[in-house]
């Protein structure tokens, strides 16, 4: 199976920061850690998206990593599978900054049964050492669809 994120995005290819948006869907999904860990300052925290699409708010670096972690930790119990389909995209750059929205469809799927989230994230990009890094991310959901049985297996792992 094909990921949407590994398609070609012509319409969107040579936009600022559309590369690294890319790399950050792909960590998420991939649950990779280190690259993820690489790409992000976060200089002031993060609100992220937990799998029942709720809103988590992350302060430090310290509580990023914690999350991050432990996400994968419970998407891997949970034997869950994520992947994201990039439906609009923008960004604007400047010498030292930029920001990027994305909207997106994160998918989350557990055997048979799959959750769709529509959501919207801006993500504010500095220059470091010559490289483009998230120095925020604020995501959030738009909509949802999820299978009252997906809720229930996802509860019962906890």
């Amino acid at each position: 199976m094909h990921s949407p994120l590994d398609q070609a995005h012509p319409e969107h290819d040579q936009k600022p920061f559309f590369e690294q948006t890319i790399i950050l869907l792909r960590s998420v999904r991939d649950h990779d850690f280190d690259t993820l860990a690489g790409l992000c300052d976060d200089d002031f925290g993060i609100v992220d998206i937990a799998p029942d699409g709720s809103n988590v708010a992350i302060r430090s670096r310290a509580e990023w990593e914690d999350w991050f972690l432990g996400l994968f930790a419970q998407l891997d119990g949970m034997k869950a599978s994520t992947d994201s389909t990039i439906l609009a995209y923008d960004a604007v750059e400047s010498e030292e900054m930029g920001f990027s929205v994305v909207e997106f469809r994160q998918s989350l799927a557990i055997g048979d049964l799959t959750a769709n989230f529509d959501c919207m994230a801006t993500i504010v990009w500095k220059l470091v050492d010559g490289e483009w890094r998230e120095a925020r991310w604020h995501g959030f959901v738009l909509s949802s669809d999820v299978p009252p049985e997906l809720v229930a297996a996802s509860e019962a792992v906890g």
